[in-house]
């Protein structure tokens, strides 16, 4: 596997980030500044203690005064409990404020993603794009629901400590800050190490996912070649990565924070021993020493929180990075400002001189084709002569590099996207399922289909009799992906939800290559039904599938070859013949 290729471009500055996450908030203003309120209670008491301790030694203890002792007392209990109080709250607030935040932004990144043409999810690891939407969004949770009110409270804590420091004594609040010239060089390369490690982090994160998705998808193969000990091997060497970048930033820490506390201790002996001395010599009160200690120690606890508040914080900033990095990826296939709803549609589909490529390789060449309203097309041709590309660009899935598709006329580029989809049904090679039941995954291209059209399209494509045998029926759950069913059944429920949506266009890409001969059967019974007034475009390797088709056309490197009945091309001896008679060949 693969990972998509980063760019050398540095990262947007945090505080870019961050502007750009604020919008977020901006509909729960008011809880906002609520919260913000509660912070600043919450500040409040938390720096009252040490004062009202060196009231209750100075002029309650020191001086004999009970009334002041008592008060004093009173007083500490009483902030304590308001602190409490507006803790209890600012907490539910600031946690119910992040969640929605996150919940905004991972809606905005889902619907974001459906927006991003076909090419992005075929280039793109599904695991890389799941974690955008998982850990990624996760590693977001602690900022926005702790990290802010971290921030807040233990910034005014650390300002208003040292206020109250030097307004208590400026000598030994000097002689306390002697150790902030080291504290502060080994903050900032902290934050500049932690930062790259940080960053990487999230990369290796995303491979373990996408390494785990690949191989869970693919388990079928995985162990139809006996691959388990090298896939086994593979996500070891994915998983150790990650584990030696998480522990290079589990290092960094523990060299950091034990160092904080460190220096906080030799400034706290300090203050211990000249405070001491001038308890002894009557130039301080023991309450001022007292409060001092309780203020310093309250000057070192802000600088702890906000030092692992940044490891939170450079988590977060690489994820935000990867989100935002989603967000900011354009679809190539948008609507045209100018562009149309498609009125309803005839069928006439037609291109002119298509030419595309998957970046520098070629696949289709100068491709012309006209689809009459109601005729059934079949593309055949070798793998990878550009059947299914050619079905993509019909759909809209990607734009041609040159010329036109056009559908009634209409050029798809000026047309919104929404209207064409409204009107085409898809029928892919793999019957894709939904967790749910069988009656959603059948009205998934009509939500409001009425249970009698739903149960006579089953009827027609003769799937009726396959469901209704099933422990609930249309009711029976099936996972994602409906492994619970055969290949087969699968197939025929697409078939079926495909009639339901009631198209006017319809593009099947080898639709019948994993049914059986009694299900394909079936379903050539049904093709009549389903493909009644509707233009189709079928790809099929099955050449009996497509023998009364209305016209079928042979590619091959990228260009049509030739085009008739299925009599006019046998009875021309080319390409076309050629393929039929491998076909019988095998098929025999």
């Amino acid at each position: 596997m693969s990972a998509p290729v980063s760019t050398a471009a540095a990262p947007p500055p945090a505080r870019r980030k961050l502007r750009r996450l604020l919008p977020y908030f901006r509909p729960y203003l008011g809880r906002t500044l609520l919260t913000v309120l509660l912070m600043l209670v919450v500040t409040g008491t938390l720096l009252a203690g040490p004062a009202l301790a060196q009231i209750g030694i100075d002029d309650g203890i020191s001086a004999g005064d009970k009334a002041v002792l008592t008060l004093a007392v009173v007083a500490f209990v009483a902030v304590g409990a308001v602190g409490w109080l507006a803790g209890y709250f600012q907490v539910y607030l600031s946690s119910w404020i992040g969640q929605r935040v996150l919940l905004d932004l991972r809606g905005d990144t889902f619907t974001h993603l459906m927006k991003l043409q076909l090419g992005y999810h075929e280039r793109t690891p599904t695991g890389w794009t799941v974690a955008r939407l998982t850990s990624d969004i996760e590693a977001l949770n602690q900022l926005v629901t702790e990290g802010f009110t971290s921030l807040v409270i233990n910034g005014l804590t650390l300002v208003g400590v040292i206020a109250i420091l030097f307004a208590y004594d400026a000598k030994l609040a000097l002689l306390a800050f002697i150790i902030l010239p080291p504290l502060a060089l080994g903050t900032a390369a902290f934050r500049v190490i932690s930062a790259r490690l940080y960053r990487r982090t999230r990369e290796k994160n995303a491979d373990v996912l996408a390494s785990l998705q690949e191989t869970l998808s693919g388990m079928r193969v995985v162990q139809g070649f006996g691959h388990q000990e090298q896939s086994a091997a593979d996500f070891a060497e994915v998983s150790g990565e990650y584990r030696r970048v998480h522990v290079n930033t589990v290092r960094l820490s523990g060299i950091y924070f034990p160092s904080v506390e460190m220096l906080s201790g030799v400034a706290t002996a300090i203050i211990l021993y000249f405070g001491a001395t001038r308890v002894l010599d009557a130039d301080l009160t023991v309450g001022v020493m007292v409060a001092f200690l309780g203020y310093l120690a309250s000057f070192f606890d802000p600088i702890q929180s906000l030092s692992q508040l940044y490891n939170t914080f450079q988590a977060a900033m690489a994820a935000l990075e990867k989100v935002f990095g989603v967000l900011d990826t354009e679809p190539d296939l948008a609507d045209a400002p100018d562009a149309t709803p498609l009125p309803p549609a005839r069928g006439d589909i037609d291109l002119r001189n298509v030419t595309f490529a998957y970046g520098d390789d070629p696949v289709l060449s100068d491709v012309d084709l006209h689809v009459l309203p109601g005729q059934t097309v079949a593309l055949v041709g070798p793998t990878g002569a550009g059947k299914s590309t050619l079905a993509k660009l019909i759909a809209r899935f990607y734009d041609p590099d040159r010329g036109e598709v056009l559908i009634d006329g209409h050029d798809l580029r000026h047309v919104t996207q929404a209207s064409l989809r409204d009107q085409l049904a898809i029928v892919p090679q793999e019957g894709h399922l939904f967790a749910g039941t069988i009656a959603d995954n059948l009205t998934f291209g009509r939500p409001h289909a009425t249970e009698a059209e739903v149960r006579a399209a089953c009827e027609a494509i003769g799937v009726l009799e396959m469901i209704e045998a099933m422990p609930h029926g249309f009711d029976t759950a099936v996972t994602a992906g409906g492994t619970g069913l055969s290949a087969g059944q699968r197939q025929l429920i697409a078939f079926a939800r495909a009639l339901i949506a009631d198209p006017r266009l319809l593009i099947l890409d080898e639709a019948t290559s994993s049914l059986d001969l009694r299900s394909e059967a079936m379903v050539e019974e049904a093709m009549d039904t389903l493909f009644a007034g509707r233009t189709a475009v079928v790809i099929a390797h099955r050449l009996s599938t497509i023998r009364n088709a209305d016209r079928i056309a042979v590619i091959d490197d990228g260009r049509i070859l030739e085009q008739g009945t299925h009599a006019e091309l046998l009875a021309g001896g080319g390409r076309y013949a050629d393929l039929y008679a491998d076909w019988e060949a095998l098929a025999v």
